[in-house]
């Protein structure tokens, strides 16, 4: 059976992720109170700034600044898209 939570993301009700998707107390955090699609709203936004910053996931930097825009992005009101960038789906 799913696992329902109020997700603070999209500030409903929600099915939770099944795991803790990161390690640590953040992970913790996320596991309770981020849904599964917010979730995935995340991976979405995470992979364009990768891509938009040419980001490189085992430098250090590249990691912890993910890591700043995931905080902002999940729980601080978002993670802004880098400047000019043009959305292809819109």
């Amino acid at each position: 059976m799913a696992r329902t939570i109020h997700c603070t993301y999209l500030k409903r009700e929600a099915e939770g992720l099944d795991r803790v998707p990161y390690p640590g107390p953040l992970g913790q955090r996320i596991h309770a109170n981020i849904s599964k699609e917010a979730w995935q709203l995340w991976l979405r936004h995470q992979t364009m700034l990768i891509n938009e910053y040419r980001l490189s996931p085992i430098e250090p930097k590249a990691r912890q600044f993910l890591v700043e825009e995931m905080e902002k992005f999940l729980f601080g009101g978002g993670s802004q898209a880098p400047e000019g960038y043009v959305n292809p789906g819109s």
